[in-house]
């Protein structure tokens, strides 16, 4: 007889579950696995920090520092991913997730290869089709990156966009 499933490990996903409710590819899928999703109110997530990230070649070559911009689009995916399984969806081709706005970004302490994210976002509030989020990361406990985020899905026309 087995044993009873948590929550939290029926809510698990691993990258190909990822990839179903994310756009985003190699190099700029940011999210290596979801510990556990909540839909309608938070998410923990993971990202596995590799010298074989392609940023470290230039920032720095000296001291390989993962860019704070990177650390905020990570937590914007996992945010994404929450939107997309509060709502029940799978990623649609026809539809992207854009930011609206980053307010009270504070970066704490560098975070390099061997470094693992975790990435925490709670969703404030749903109106009028935005989403705002509190999110933070941590390594080892110690964060190291939080901010608030506010993020929209959009239609978007294929056609209009290949045309211009």
């Amino acid at each position: 007889m087995s044993e009873p499933t948590s929550i939290a490990q029926a809510s698990a996903l691993d990258i190909r579950s990822i990839m179903d409710h994310l756009p985003h590819r190699y190099p700029m899928l940011l999210v290596d696995r979801v510990l556990e999703v909540v839909p309608g109110e938070r998410i923990v997530a993971l990202k596995n920090v590799s010298i074989n990230e392609p940023y470290f070649a230039g920032h720095f070559p000296h001291i390989p520092v993962m860019p704070g911009v990177l650390m905020i689009e990570a937590l914007a995916q996992a945010a994404g991913i929450l939107a997309f399984r509060t709502l029940g969806q799978a990623i649609d081709p026809h539809s992207v997730f854009y930011f609206v706005g980053i307010d009270a970004a504070r970066f704490k302490r560098p975070v390099g290869p061997g470094d693992q994210l975790r990435l925490e976002v709670r969703i404030r509030r749903v109106r009028s089709g935005i989403w705002q989020y509190d999110a933070w990361a941590t390594v080892d406990e110690h964060r190291v990156v939080e901010a608030q985020l506010m993020c929209t899905m959009r239609r978007i026309d294929r056609s209009a966009a290949q045309t211009s």
